[in-house]
């Protein structure tokens, strides 16, 4: 018999009131105090036979290698669990703690190291804000570390027997936000009121995977709800906030109690965001970010800002709805047990790489935009684009030594559904592989997990540029892409 033990814990991670955070997630830098939504750890446990599993949901950016590291060091003699048991993921909310985040690819000098190289000190982008009392990375990461390793022992140490129900229901929340124009470029959050837009790259998803629990007295405890989009309204945002998941969580407690957990996973959604292209809202006040300002605004009639918190509350309400009104209709298919089998490996993927000549004329860019702005410190646009440039030269140098790398992969069987992770912000098209392949009745995968190493996008992607697709966005390209699907679907498939 597989009879399953459950447990959950939330901890809070929310600076005290007067302490400052650096927020993570854009090129400009943010400070703040100012408290919209706390943000948290929740973390949820699970056995069934000789199996485990414990998965975390974090209201971060993303989840460092360091981070993994840490967090199994830290737990080592503390709980009885195999600490390859535990994966760690970020909703990727852009209003959450800057913290100290490594990646495990031995890569040494990235983009910044070669900015600092060609770029004259006395032009070099400076931070707007200071601020003494502002928390350092790395006392971020220790606060990180600790809160995630006592959510993993109490929802470990805590777990009982339950039961659970797992369904399936639909919300629109994540949309393309690639355009693509006629001269075969593409742009994220391009203009769409464009003579020469063609169409959006790829689609969206609007399922929504979801776990329900409950004690061993039936009573509902607990959501595990898989969408395919980051959490990123009010990414632009200088506030704290735990964005839609927030919401989505406070309208289940005013519904069902305070007791009940959300844990909030991010599917395959590199290229996916809340907003609509087509129908584009622009923000209530203005934005630092060039690519989000219209030459021209036509004002239309569709959802409220998706830059501010009036969006958050229309997302937060249609997930939150639809888990309702799947709940409500669940019926009495209790299940108390479920065959768990759990795979921790690593993938080895080759390092996307950069030509000779792209080398040579991002050598060539930054140093006539040096040449042409001499004598003025350069700003967060700047540095911006600069990035992208240092991050080809770079990856040049450093593909010179390195060709592949590894990274950590969970595959896990429970009952009828699969589970996979990746540590990208994988594209949408490779999530509907996965899933359409899969011979599961229902996966969840879960992006931005047990590592942080940027985007994953799609050969169409590739061929229209832009950032997210840049070679300085992530690690490897869609070769590294192509073996990652067939490899996870293998291993599912293997499972059933």
């Amino acid at each position: 018999m597989n009879k399953i033990k459950m447990g959950w814990s939330e901890v809070d991670i929310t600076p005290k009131k007067g302490t400052k955070i650096g927020l993570a997630g854009q090129f400009f830098e943010r400070i703040t105090d100012e408290v919209e939504s706390p943000i948290t750890v929740t973390a949820f446990a699970l056995e069934s036979g000789d199996d485990q599993m414990v998965i975390v949901s974090c209201d971060l950016v993303a989840i460092g290698a360091n981070v993994m590291d840490a967090v199994r060091e830290n737990l080592k003699g503390k709980i009885d669990l195999p600490l390859d048991k535990i994966i760690i993921s970020a909703i990727h909310s852009h209003t959450s703690m800057l913290y100290e985040r490594k990646t495990k690819i031995p890569i040494s000098n990235g983009a910044l190291h070669v900015l600092k190289e060609m770029v004259p000190p006395e032009m070099a982008y400076q931070p707007l804000v200071s601020s003494e009392d502002c928390l350092s990375p790395k006392e971020c990461l220790n606060i990180v570390v600790n809160a995630i390793s006592q959510a993993v022992i109490k929802a470990w140490t805590e777990r009982d027997y339950g039961y659970y129900q797992n369904a399936f229901g639909r919300a629109v929340v994540g949309m393309n936000r690639r355009v693509c124009y006629d001269d075969g470029s593409a742009k994220m959050w391009g203009d769409t009121n464009k003579a020469n837009f063609t169409c959006l790259e790829a689609g969206n998803d609007s399922g929504i995977e979801i776990i329900y629990t409950f004690d061993k007295d039936k009573k509902f405890t607990g959501v595990i709800a898989n969408v395919a989009c980051p959490a990123q309204v009010v990414e632009h945002r200088s506030y704290i906030s735990s964005d839609y998941w927030g919401k989505v969580k406070e309208n289940l407690r005013a519904k069902y109690g305070d007791h009940i957990n959300v844990l909030g996973l991010c599917s395959a959604a590199g290229d996916q965001c809340p907003r609509d292209m087509i129908r584009w809202v622009n923000p209530e006040t203005p934005i630092d970010d060039p690519n989000i300002k219209r030459d021209s605004y036509i004002e239309r009639r569709a959802d409220p800002s998706m830059f501010d918190v009036s969006g958050l509350k229309v997302v937060g309400r249609r997930i939150s709805n639809e888990l309702i009104s799947v709940f409500e209709e669940l019926g009495d298919d209790f299940k108390d047990e479920g065959l768990l089998v759990h795979e921790t490996f690593n993938i080895v993927l080759p390092l996307r790489r950069v030509t000779i000549a792209e080398y040579n004329d991002a050598i060539d860019k930054i140093d006539r935009f040096v040449e042409k702005n001499r004598g003025r410190k350069i700003n967060f646009e700047d540095n911006a684009a600069m990035h992208i440039y240092a991050g080809t030269i770079a990856r040049y140098k450093a593909q010179q030594t390195l060709d592949a790398f590894e990274e950590e992969i969970h595959i896990i069987r429970f009952g009828d559904i699969a589970i996979a992770t990746n540590p990208f912000e994988l594209f949408l098209d490779y999530g509907n592989q996965i899933r359409a392949r899969s011979k599961a009745k229902q996966t969840i995968l879960i992006q931005l997990a047990c590592g942080s190493d940027g985007y994953l996008p799609t050969k169409n992607a590739e061929n229209g540029s832009h950032y997210s697709a840049y070679v300085s966005s992530g690690y490897t390209g869609h070769v590294g892409g192509d073996i990652l699907v067939r490899e996870t679907v293998r291993r599912i498939n293997n499972k059933f």
